[in-house]
């Protein structure tokens, strides 16, 4: 090693910002969001709907609590995604029968023939990537376990 690396070493410390795992985190989520605001664009939803659709498109007729947990996302910031939808066509929002508290999604026809639209999307982001399907499936894994670690340690 020649003194410039060991210099480089030296001078590393926890709380320069290429040592951050949260950095890494948030600038390959920017990488991410640009890839698919392109992609998206086609469809004339953002990212944020695109996620309100998957889940709608996997189990339609869901209740707004039900679309929340699978996004992590409260209410308060999952009504206005719904109201922009439900405006563009792509779903309606119904107070449910069995209780009145709960707000019951169902597609519209626009909405799931949307969904044909967006079959190309993952190969494209995969594609956009670089990764092979394992590599993929790997990252995907440990996302999901540190989302889960640091869930538990709230």
């Amino acid at each position: 090693m020649n003194s410039n690396q060991d210099d480089k070493k030296v001078q590393q410390t926890p709380l320069q910002l290429d040592q951050q795992l949260c950095f890494a985190l948030y600038s390959a989520n920017l990488a991410m969001h640009k890839v698919y605001r392109q992609l998206l664009a086609q469809l004339e939803i953002t990212y944020p709907q695109y996620l309100v659709m998957l889940v709608l498109w996997q189990q339609d007729d869901v209740t707004v609590s039900e679309i929340g947990e699978q996004l992590f996302l409260d209410s308060a910031t999952l009504t206005p995604l719904l109201k922009r939808l439900e405006s563009a066509g792509l779903l309606r929002r119904q107070r449910s029968r069995e209780d009145e508290r709960q707000v019951v999604v169902t597609l519209t026809d626009e909405g799931r023939a949307l969904r044909e639209k967006a079959q190309t999307i993952p190969e494209a982001v995969q594609c956009a990537s670089s990764c092979d399907d394992d590599t993929m499936a790997a990252l995907k894994s440990q996302l999901d376990d540190l989302r889960a670690n640091l869930n538990r340690a709230k």
